[in-house]
């Protein structure tokens, strides 16, 4: 049995180079933040400075400005920012992965013509940096949580696993959209397209219950509601996620994830003859 058909026929394959690589992982995803910031004053600081500077502009314009407010049963207009911005770390969060992926493969050349490195690893480490930019946008919620909401909910805590149940959708797309980036070069436009759609169609700028109830079941088709509601009812509202939502989610992204890492294996034969 080969190493591939291993992997394949194995329904952890796809977290085996999480496993196997780890040290090489959080190298490649400590490469991919510092990239980003290389060259200005601030560096690193601007990761934690750019959320703060949003969330503030945000709560100035939603909660003085317009008096926003995210139902009717509140009349706190500083929740609406709060719920907005945690609803959109998500979404930043899953955006830069997805529009990362699309030239994954094409940017790291060099990577695709060794045959001995574990290529499955650039998808973790795209998941890596885009993760320290979520945690860190999130503690920054949670730091002024106490100035605007007057407490930080217990809640909070289950976080982490709320996005943990994020993760295997998220290297599916990862893997499928690099897979195809090296055949389809315009895909990245499609994909921009995309990510702003599912920002609108989520509950993100504006809860569930404003669409219509026969229509509301229709939100669900996208992938980030379950996540992004999850997320604003244990950062902002101190309840507990609807758990056999997320069971679902699971188990329905673990298969995706399979599927697409089963796809990654099999297109990753080409990639040296296109890049």
């Amino acid at each position: 049995m080969t190493t591939s058909a291993y992997r394949l026929g194995d329904p952890f394959s796809p977290y085996l180079a999480l496993t196997r690589h780890f040290a090489l992982v959080v190298q490649m995803a400590r490469r991919n933040v510092a990239g980003r910031y290389r060259g200005s004053f601030a560096g690193l600081l601007w990761s934690f400075l750019n959320p703060l500077l949003v969330l503030v502009l945000y709560t100035f314009v939603f909660g003085v400005i317009f008096k926003s407010r995210w139902n009717a049963q509140t009349t706190d207009h500083f929740q609406y920012a709060m719920v907005l911005f945690a609803g959109l770390n998500i979404h930043s969060f899953f955006s830069e992965c997805a529009n990362r992926a699309t030239t994954l493969v094409v940017e790291n050349a060099t990577f695709v013509k060794r045959v001995v490195f574990p290529l499955e690893t650039l998808t973790w480490s795209t998941i890596g940096s885009g993760l320290f930019h979520l945690f860190v946008s999130t503690i920054v919620l949670l730091m002024v949580s106490p100035f605007f909401m007057g407490q930080v909910p217990w809640t909070a805590i289950l976080f982490p696993v709320v996005v943990l149940c994020f993760l295997p959708f998220t290297a599916a797309t990862v893997w499928l959209l690099a897979s195809l980036g090296v055949y389809l070069r315009d895909l990245s436009q499609v994909v921009g397209i995309a990510t702003t759609a599912l920002l609108f169609l989520a509950p993100i700028v504006y809860p569930a219950t404003l669409v219509p109830v026969e229509y509301r079941h229709l939100l669900y088709l996208n992938p980030l509601t379950i996540i992004v509601q999850a997320s604003q009812n244990v950062l902002i509202f101190g309840e507990l996620p609807v758990w056999s939502h997320l069971a679902i989610y699971v188990v329905a992204s673990a298969a995706f994830a399979w599927l697409a890492f089963a796809w990654f294996e099999q297109t990753r034969k080409g990639f040296a003859d296109v890049v």
